[in-house]
């Protein structure tokens, strides 16, 4: 890709835009007032507002190597206190996809060296879960499950923090588990059951007046 043709490229979006509404980019100066904070894969292939067929302004947008929600993670724990608590966001969405280059080079055992302490995580879903993911025979199946089960386990990530559990208490906030299918676009809603998940744990990540039986996906 030639890039020089990015600036050509703004130029024209610019123009589409200014044709269909004058006031588009003096509207857009305005502020923000996004209902959901989607936190996705910085996969190139994947773009949230175009799988979600939102607007600029609509969502509010994380995205890093396969949709981690990673209590010591400055940034992604800023994005989320932010979101939360600034914004007032009704909606907090993890968005995994099959396919994802993050959970496959987690699945393999290789020294990937900076890398090493990111999949760390992955491969740690894949622990809690290696009952279920060994026994799939197929290693696309296999694959694909881990990015479902990953997708699980950084919402439960989500409402271990005290910014969701609250936000659910106060106003009713939901947390959701979605899969991108690179191979037909489509968006999959897991319909996560957080009740069950969450119920041998939150004696432990309970951080108030909190009860498990809040959580609605």
């Amino acid at each position: 890709m030639d890039i020089n043709k990015v600036f050509e490229n703004n130029q024209n979006w610019i123009a589409s835009k200014l044709e269909i509404d004058p006031h588009y980019f003096e509207d857009l100066s305005k502020g923000q007032n996004p209902d959901i904070l989607y936190i996705g894969c910085s996969d190139s292939r994947v773009t949230a507002e175009d799988l979600m067929g939102v607007q600029p302004g609509e969502v509010f947008v994380h995205r890093n190597i396969a949709n981690m929600v990673i209590s010591i993670d400055l940034n992604v724990m800023s994005v989320l206190n932010y979101a939360v608590q600034n914004l007032g966001v009704n909606h907090v969405v993890v968005c995994g996809h099959y396919f994802c280059g993050g959970v496959k080079a987690a699945m393999k055992a290789a020294d990937l060296g900076i890398l090493n302490p990111w999949l760390r995580n992955i491969r740690d879903v894949y622990r809690i879960h290696r009952r279920e993911l060994n026994a799939i025979i197929d290693e696309n199946d296999k694959y694909n499950r881990l990015v479902e089960l990953n997708v699980q386990e950084q919402c439960v990530n989500l409402i271990k923090t005290a910014a969701v559990q609250k936000a659910i208490k106060e106003r009713d906030m939901k947390v959701h588990g979605w899969v991108f299918d690179i191979q037909t676009g489509k968006l999959i809603d897991l319909n996560i059951d957080f009740q069950a998940i969450l119920k041998d744990i939150m004696e432990i990540y309970n951080l108030g007046d909190f009860h498990h039986s809040e959580v609605n996906n």
